[in-house]
């Protein structure tokens, strides 16, 4: 891992040349926009497919609506930080979830679970865009108090009749929360006044960047390998295009069109889990797409319960220690990757994804203790923050963290 640091502010050249080449290379992600793809039966989609600052405080809920809500003319360099704080903590929330799927899968080389990680892997990616560009407009991201309760809404506000809650691996689970947080946007099929989604929130984001056109600055940003994405500065406006459209197109808000770009090589998530949950991929019959396509056998997994609010009571020593454990290692990891933007430094950085492969170990050991009520379910990890000195920290939901 290299990490660059660059006094140069909006510096021609390097910047969105590459950055276009790499979204050319990756190839387009969005797919055919249609919240039609939650409903339980079989689907067929119609049209053919084309082919240094002080820390931003954790956003509250209901946040972006009102954020959406400031006309044009009001939306300023303060605007577009607190939006990438909220960018942040969006894509942050998202990543518990979908680690406990991938860890309650049983056969690690299997389709399914090649799926999640790549999956998971684009969600630290897209929160890593969302921390270079605050950076960039001279904030710095708070991490360590951004995770959300579970069960729980979205941060914010977005999707606000969503509950995500932390489970294995199952088709109700796939359907309800993991489908539900990648919804793409489709304003047809909205009542006007709705709670907005994530892909409106990001279209606000971009028209404010092209709005002001803030000064962008390189010094504090990151540069990572993950997965099979580069994370590096965010230099100049079309960079800034390139990163939410991205994280657009990987998954969180696809066009409103019905007819969006058709990738070719990978599936946006919500197309991904899609066809997990119907167990068959997508294929194009006639102009049309139809879920009709190879089979997607739903894999053995752990059956990990659903974790209950204020996480597991009064577990057993053992579960209980390894809860601890876990608690403790991820409260490290998000206040290692904090440090990393807050103070450019890339070997915090490098601890702070170290710490991450660790977590894998004590989440599966706790999916495979089975809970004291005869359920048949196990524990899992609930992905609470602890402060060093001991104690939980207030989630975001809850209010700024308590020091």
């Amino acid at each position: 891992m290299t990490q660059r640091r660059d006094d140069t502010d909006n510096r021609p050249g390097d910047g969105p040349a590459d950055a276009h080449d790499d979204a050319a290379a990756l190839g387009r992600r969005g797919f055919v926009a249609s919240a039609a793809l939650a409903a339980a039966g079989p689907v067929v989609l119609g049209g053919p497919a084309h082919a240094a600052a002080p820390a931003v405080a954790p956003v509250q809920r209901g946040t972006v609506a009102r954020l959406l809500e400031i006309p044009a003319p009001g939306r300023d360099v303060r605007w577009i930080r607190q939006a990438l704080q909220m960018a942040v903590q969006l894509e942050l929330s998202t990543i518990p979830p979908y680690l406990c799927a991938w860890w309650s899968v049983k056969d690690r080389r299997g389709e399914v679970a090649h799926r999640l990680r790549g999956i998971v892997m684009d969600e630290m990616f897209h929160m890593g865009l969302a921390c270079n560009m605050l950076t960039a407009v001279g904030g710095r991201p708070w991490i360590a108090g951004a995770v959300p309760a579970y069960p729980g809404p979205l941060p914010g506000g977005v999707r606000s009749e969503l509950r995500v809650y932390l489970s294995g691996l199952t088709k109700k689970y796939v359907h309800d929360v993991m489908m539900g947080i990648e919804m793409p946007e489709n304003p047809l099929l909205r009542s006007l006044g709705g709670p907005p989604t994530i892909g409106d929130f990001y279209d606000g984001l971009l028209e404010a960047f092209r709005g002001v056109r803030p000064r962008l600055t390189a010094r504090g940003q990151m540069t990572q390998r993950i997965g099979g994405d580069g994370l590096r500065p965010i230099r100049r406006p079309a960079d800034v295009e390139w990163a939410i459209e991205i994280i657009k197109e990987q998954g969180e808000g696809t066009s409103s069109s019905p007819q969006a770009h058709l990738s070719h090589d990978t599936l946006g998530h919500y197309y991904a889990f899609a066809e997990i949950y119907h167990g068959r991929a997508l294929r194009r019959v006639g102009g049309l797409w139809e879920f009709t396509g190879a089979l997607v056998p739903f894999p053995e997994v752990r059956p990990m319960g659903v974790v209950p609010a204020g996480g597991w009571a009064r577990p057993a020593r053992e579960p209980g220690r390894l809860l601890q454990h876990f608690d403790v290692r991820f409260s490290e990891m998000l206040r290692g990757l904090q440090t990393a933007w807050g103070t450019g430094d890339a070997h915090a950085l490098d601890a702070a994804v170290k710490v991450m492969t660790q977590l894998e170990e004590p989440a599966v050991g706790l999916m495979d203790m089975p809970l004291p009520d005869g359920s048949g379910h196990t524990y899992g990890p609930q992905f609470h923050v602890v402060h060093p000195a001991g104690g939980r920290l207030a989630t975001a939901h809850g209010g700024p963290p308590v020091h």
